[in-house]
């Protein structure tokens, strides 16, 4: 049966995709530590993988990756959330699911390890509810969702992502690569207080961008959440900190030595 290798270093990354032949199907999780939906996630994959058999050559490979810790390899697959899968073949990506659907997962690699060598068309599924971008013909067949059912779907999913860490940044960009001035602010502040935070980029997935300003009322990024609470903006968190030094120290890895969560 296949078993599931954790990739711990970018040169470990790169050995691993060159050594892998064309035709194998590399299954990629992405995941983080303080996610607990990451933990529920690794328990379907291990199952998962050791249905398939461990052949030569492999027609599929598993691996696991700290989205945190190798946060470039994340930013190349547009990790925006955890747990995060990414299906590959030829080094083409040619499924991504984001959430922790069980269903969905095993659907995407199924279907995946049953197709040919020969990589078709890109498909991707955005979000952590695991809502997949394609439909089945049950889905084609059925009635349009009203609104009000759209945004209760649309607030559930947003009360589980300000919720996904105890700090939650949601920015435009990412932390090594912030697209707006104010959202660069504010994880400069974040690492000077070596916070361990999880960060969502609004600019990959429009839905949020715009749902989130509703479910916060708040209608500007970056928008920074503790403990599923909205603190707010740059100017608010820097008022937060002028009244109270210590306001992130529950969160703060300096004790410890820990690195911040998202790293550049």
């Amino acid at each position: 049966m296949s078993t599931i290798k954790a990739i711990t270093t970018l040169k470990g990354w790169e050995h691993h995709v060159s050594s892998l032949p064309p035709t194998t199907l590399l299954i990629v999780s992405f995941h983080a530590p303080w996610a607990a939906p990451c933990a529920q996630m690794a328990t379907v994959l291990e199952t998962l993988a050791s249905e398939y058999p461990a052949t030569e050559p492999p027609s599929t490979s598993w691996v696991s990756i700290d989205a945190e810790e190798l946060s470039d390899i994340s930013e190349s697959y547009n990790v925006t959330a955890v747990p995060f899968l990414v299906l590959i073949r030829n080094g083409q990506v040619l499924e991504t699911v984001s959430g922790s659907s069980a269903v969905k997962v095993r659907n995407a690699i199924e279907s995946h390890a049953k197709s040919s060598a020969q990589a078709g068309p890109p498909q991707t599924t955005d979000g952590t509810n695991g809502d997949t971008a394609t439909v089945d013909k049950k889905e084609e067949d059925a009635e349009p969702k009203d609104t009000e059912q759209q945004k209760e779907e649309l607030f559930k999913r947003l009360g589980d992502l300000v919720k996904a860490a105890p700090v939650m940044l949601f920015m435009k960009g990412t932390p090594s690569e912030p697209k707006c001035g104010f959202s660069r602010q504010l994880v400069a502040i974040l690492r000077e207080n070596a916070v361990k935070y999880g960060f969502f980029n609004i600019l990959a997935d429009d839905e949020v961008r715009q749902g989130l300003k509703e479910f916060a009322d708040w209608p500007t990024y970056p928008q920074l959440w503790v403990d599923g609470e909205l603190v707010g903006g740059l100017d608010i968190v820097k008022e937060e900190l002028a009244s109270d030094a210590d306001f992130f120290k529950p969160y703060s890895t300096k004790a410890s030595g820990d690195a911040t969560a998202a790293t550049s």
